[in-house]
């Protein structure tokens, strides 16, 4: 669920010459979603919402997609990302990931179009197919 935190607050969160990046990814996400962004967990700026639900019983809201920026940038993205479309990250630049999430230590070394295609593609994702992240 969204939490009180202000925008500004959990940007701020950001370090070193990441803090000079994060309104960057601010306007990205802004431009790939036309959404307003609200803060989740205090920290992760998120954009869009779906509910889910896994086989277990567990329900929740959560973001369609968010990042975070601290001693590195997070993206979180569609669940599986990184192996449906390998060939973004192949041409993204230095870049880790996990199951759900892109992890970025500074945008200035990313291609910032490919970034573009990724965050499109992950949105497209989460709405046309909310089950890929149960």
């Amino acid at each position: 669920m969204p939490s009180d935190t202000t925008v500004d607050e959990a940007l701020d969160r950001a370090t070193g010459p990441r803090h000079d990046e994060v309104n960057d990814l601010l306007e990205l996400f802004q431009d790939v979603t036309q959404q307003t962004p609200a803060v989740w967990a205090d920290r992760i700026v998120g954009f869009g919402q779906y509910e889910y639900a896994y086989d277990s019983g567990r329900e929740g809201i959560a973001p369609e997609i968010a990042f975070a920026s601290g001693a590195k940038h997070t993206l979180y993205l569609v669940e599986g990302f990184a192996d449906r479309w390998p060939d973004l990250l192949d041409r993204l630049g230095p870049h880790r990931t996990s199951t759900a999430c892109l992890y970025l230590t500074r945008l200035s070394a990313v291609d910032r179009g490919v970034l573009r295609e990724i965050l499109e593609r992950s949105l497209a994702a989460v709405r046309e197919e909310p089950e890929v992240n149960r």
